[in-house]
């Protein structure tokens, strides 16, 4: 509990102090230059200035109150978008407390040297004990250690890292809590994982996104329209009056500003930066890093999720359990043969096997002199490790273990025939949904390794809420078909590739890609990096080798692949409050068009002075008078904006619906909204304005 409650209190701004730096930043950002980045705001922003200089000159009591509300309507947009970069950095100034100049302990020829961690460099060897605080980004490449990643995650229990397998990177300004690990430095000075986070969420590095631009050049393409419009109506307004001999004395170019003003997509194009900038915050609020607002939308879009199986689906420790012999193969001397083959590998089952040897038999495999092996490394391609020794007479004994199917072509490249009953105890333990690993002593097959892995709690429901959002999940292993299929159907995934290698995985991706589906991909390892490169949305995992997370254009820090749906719903929440409130903004410009015009034009071919003409009959609001309309209308439009504002910060709630259900409830609520809203904001601020006096 006391965790969870820290969590919270490290990602909480203080609100009283966000708001007072966000209504500071909005006066600031009354810049012409700032103002110029949106186009929209900008042509509000030069009528504000345009009304403020003819108040100067005339003293009209209605222009110095349109200058008022025109400003306002300008500040309340800059607010809007403060107020979000506001809780963004907010959380950066809690990262930069973790980045103080450490003491690292540098390795360099064998000696052991003190130096600023300010001047590593990539490459370098640096080592850490308990109580150290990790000098930057890196991955251990000796050792096994508890490190503390509160800084990070805002969690303060520990978690392992160790060397070998997909559990080695490590984040600077994290601390170890126990023992002494030796990490090799994978990032410069400036450009660790911490120094991103900074400018992410500070939103230094958010550019807008491609369908921001596409809306951007829509809401431009509209402002134009509207001041092509409005430019005319001058000259409109001065034929009519020469043709009813009467005079408009509310066709100023005040009235026609304010009429543009309300016209042009103003509600939209204000909120338009602080929905893109609070997508990007929720996500964060949520333990993930995305690497560029980009990268969230596309969340929104994903048709095809892949998802590596160890340490995403299932928790990734597989440990060996179980020796299974071949027929007249002694158990010991297949657990010999598989502690042989796996002193050298790092890896966490490897150990495993180790272990398992030594407490079942007592095996230490001490009587082998070290000049005597040579060690065979795993690789993606052979997907065997071993080792290889000599014996007397010169001659190498040849110890393989690895999987199944790649074993039984060792074997029988060798001429010999692969045993049935391996074969046999093989499919049994794939069936059970553990992975065998054959063993082999240079032609003799001798046995199966047995390696557990568990699959996640309550991964089968996500899953199927996954589904649910029209996404298929395909699980991605190295495991044989049985293995694959048994883990598949137990975590509930829609599809899986066995046997699959680095590229494998991008095969499928550029496959899904090209039949015109959006990718979604989560991995953790070294291996998965070119897939999490490929996808449209990459997520690492924070656990992960430091390749993935830097591949990757998101890092999920709590290391939960289930979180995949947060982040899609919080990319779908993203494009559906833009759609929303753009739907709301261009409704709400309709419904001002029936309060603006018939103000303007009402009195025109009246057949009494003072009296209105045929045109008042669009007004069907029934405003007060001409003067009251059109400040009313002004008035709505710049509160519209801060009312709209939590919504552009919190977001529109997702449901898991269909794209047609989605689009008549958006239409329903925001477009029937976005029209009847402004009848009654205006109506009740015209009666407001009457009684009171102000026009």
């Amino acid at each position: 509990m006391d965790n969870s409650v820290s969590k919270k209190n490290a990602r909480t701004p203080n609100y009283k102090t966000l708001f007072g730096q966000a209504l500071f930043s909005a006066f600031t950002k009354l810049k012409p230059w700032v103002q110029w980045k949106n186009l929209v705001m900008f042509i509000v922003y030069l009528g504000a200035i345009f009304c403020t200089i003819t108040t100067i000159i005339d003293h009209s009591s209605f222009n110095l109150q349109i200058s008022i509300w025109l400003w306002f309507t300008v500040i309340f947009a800059n607010f809007a978008e403060s107020l979000a970069e506001g809780r963004g950095k907010a959380q950066a100034e809690s990262l930069k407390q973790t980045k103080t100049d450490t003491t690292a302990r540098l390795i360099r020829d064998g000696v052991e040297t003190k130096v600023s961690a300010s001047t590593l460099k990539r490459g370098d060897t640096v080592v850490c004990e308990a109580g150290d605080m990790i000098p930057g980004d890196g991955d251990v490449i000796e050792g096994i250690a508890s490190v503390n990643e509160a800084a990070i995650t805002g969690e303060s229990a520990p978690v392992i890292r160790e060397s070998g397998g997909d559990r080695s990177a490590v984040t600077g300004g994290t601390k170890v809590i126990s023992d002494r690990v030796i990490i090799r430095i994978t990032s410069d000075a400036g450009n660790t994982f911490i120094d991103r986070m900074i400018s992410m969420v500070e939103g230094a590095q958010r550019k807008p996104t491609p369908n921001e631009v596409a809306l951007n050049i829509l809401l431009v393409s509209l402002t134009v329209v509207f001041i092509l419009a409005v430019a005319t109506l001058k000259a409109f307004a001065g034929y009519s009056e020469a043709q009813a001999g009467a005079k408009i004395a509310t066709v100023t170019y005040t009235a026609l500003i304010a009429l543009l003003v309300c016209l042009i997509p103003t509600t939209i194009g204000g909120l338009l930066s602080a929905i893109g900038i609070s997508g990007i915050d929720r996500l964060i609020r949520k333990n993930v890093m995305a690497m560029s607002g980009k990268a969230v939308e596309a969340a929104g879009d994903i048709d095809v999720l892949l998802l590596d199986k160890t340490g995403t689906i299932t928790l990734g420790n597989r440990m060996a359990s179980e020796f299974i012999p071949s027929v007249s193969v002694n158990a010991q001397d297949l657990a010999e043969a598989s502690q042989l083959a796996s002193l050298a590998d790092e890896t966490p089952e490897g150990r495993s096997i180790v272990v398992l040897a030594k407490e079942t038999f007592g095996l230490r495999a001490s009587g082998v002199p070290p000049r005597d092996v040579t060690f065979v490394p795993f690789t993606a391609q052979t997907r065997m490790s071993g080792v290889d020794i000599k014996i007397a007479g010169g001659d190498v004994q040849v110890i393989r273990k690895g999987a199944v199917d790649s074993v039984k072509k060792f074997v029988e490249s060798q001429g010999v025939k692969f045993p049935d009953d391996v074969l046999e105890a093989a499919a049994g333990v794939s069936r059970r949904g553990a992975t065998p690993l054959a063993v082999v002593k240079d032609s003799r097959v001798l046995g199966i390794i047995v390696l557990k892995d568990t699959v996640k709690g309550g991964i089968k429901d996500r899953f199927a809420q996954l589904r649910r959002m029209g996404i298929k999940t395909v699980m991605i292993t190295g495991d044989n078909e049985l293995t694959a299929a048994s883990i598949a159907a137990e975590a509930g995934v829609d599809d899986f590739v066995a046997e699959a290698t680095p590229e494998t995985k991008l095969q499928r991706i550029r496959a899904e890609q090209a039949a015109g589906r959006m990718v979604g991909m989560i991995g953790d390892g070294t291996n998965d990096a070119p897939a999490l490169a490929q996808a449209d949305v990459g997520v690492a995992m924070n656990t992960g080798t430091q390749a993935a997370r830097e591949a990757g254009n998101m890092v999920d820090l709590d290391s939960n692949p289930t979180k995949l749906i947060e982040i899609v719903e919080t990319g779908k929440q993203l494009l559906m409050t833009r759609g929303s409130l753009t739907t709301f903004s261009i409704a709400n410009d309709v419904a001002k068009y029936f309060a603006i015009l018939p103000a303007l034009f009402g009195g025109l071919y009246a057949q009494t002075q003072g009296g209105f003409g045929p045109l008042a009959v669009l007004n069907i609001m029934r405003l007060h008078s001409p003067e009251s309309a059109i400040l009313s209308s002004v008035i709505f439009n710049a509160l519209i904006i801060v009312a709209l504002i939590p919504i552009a910060l919190r977001g529109v709630p997702y449901r898991p619906l269909g794209a047609s259900a989605l689009l008549r409830r958006n239409l329903a609520i925001y477009g029937v909204g976005g029209l009847v809203t402004p009848f009654i904001g205006i109506k009740l601020i015209d009666m407001l304005l009457t009684s009171i006096g102000l026009v």
